[in-house]
């Protein structure tokens, strides 16, 4: 058994995959017995980051042991992580998302920093610890860089993300901007995707207080190819509301070159989902001008409302 997983969340998107295995090397580097192991299915996106820059795909694990050293990256909520994540030794967290639902046994190194991507802290603490940064390692950190802040489009994007991609793409030598929109729009074809797979490509799942809830997200370059797929969506939306026991479904289409989402909510609560954002939902659906991000712009609207 290696000594220590490093992985990302379930439902993995670019960030956690790269980062993932970003760490794992500085890891190696350092003489650890580690291993970037991935917890689901790839997206095209992210597929698309690792063919460019000639990097093999994790290994699926879907579960890991009782005692399994870990060190987490790209999340920390337990609902997101490996199933059997309370039974592990949790190491290391590395993340920039809130924290919660979350507590060790044991004392643990933590950084969590408000940037918009953890692939932007690893490359500090690369640079901290004095480890190259070689051209497959750069083009990582600059894919999830650029898939977190679609394209420095998001409002969380920091100024720290824009310098780090940056020096990341002379690395890499690549142009961000040519080499991200080619990255994007890998991932924003659906028309080849199930129902069932759209919604949960990359959804997770958030307990707020009593009730829980599943925000999933999906970037495309033509909003409305997802949204009149309407009666499929909610076929699938309904059996995973049943399955989970879920208060709500949030199921955010989110248009890379408008920077605007249409927003599918179903479940008993999805009117109290639409009162956060000040909408009436119209055949289920919202339009949220401007909203692409998922952890700045849906999830604390939804997570202050329904702590009222």
């Amino acid at each position: 058994m290696t000594n220590i997983l490093i992985f990302g969340h379930k439902n993995p998107d670019t960030d956690t995959i790269c980062s993932s295995i970003v760490y794992n090397n500085l890891k190696k580097i350092q003489g650890m017995d580690s291993e970037a192991v991935r917890l689901g299915e790839i997206n095209d996106e992210t597929k698309y980051a690792l063919e460019y820059f000639n990097v093999s795909l994790p290994r699926l694990v879907e579960e890991v042991e009782e005692g399994q050293d870990v060190i987490l990256v790209d999340h920390n909520e337990f609902q997101q992580s490996a199933n059997g994540i309370e039974k592990a030794v949790i190491r290391e967290v590395i993340d920039h998302h809130r924290i919660a639902n979350f507590e060790t046994a044991a004392p643990l190194y933590y950084r969590a920093e408000p940037l918009g991507c953890t692939a932007t802290i690893l490359k500090k603490i690369y640079e901290e610890q004095n480890i190259n940064i070689d051209k497959q390692m750069a083009g990582l950190m600059l894919s999830a860089i650029i898939s977190d802040s679609l394209l420095f489009k998001s409002p969380t994007c920091t100024l720290q993300d824009k310098v780090a991609a940056e020096e990341l793409a002379k690395i890499a030598d690549v142009n961000a901007e040519e080499y991200g929109l080619a990255m994007l729009k890998a991932g924003a074809s659906t028309t080849d995707k199930t129902a069932e797979t759209l919604i949960s490509l990359d959804a997770k799942e958030f307990v707020l207080g009593a009730d829980k809830l599943v925000v999933a997200q999906i970037n495309t370059v033509d909003a409305n190819e997802v949204a009149d797929r309407k009666e499929e969506l909610e076929a699938a939306i309904n059996a995973e509301l049943s399955s989970k026991g879920l208060a709500a479904y949030v199921f955010v289409i989110t248009n890379i070159l408008t920077s605007d989402s249409e927003v599918l909510v179903l479940g008993e609560k999805q009117d109290k989902v639409a009162q956060a954002f000040g909408k009436t939902l119209e055949n289920d659906f919202m339009t949220l001008e401007g909203v692409v991000s998922r952890k700045k712009q849906v999830v604390p609207q939804i997570t202050e409302e329904f702590s009222k």
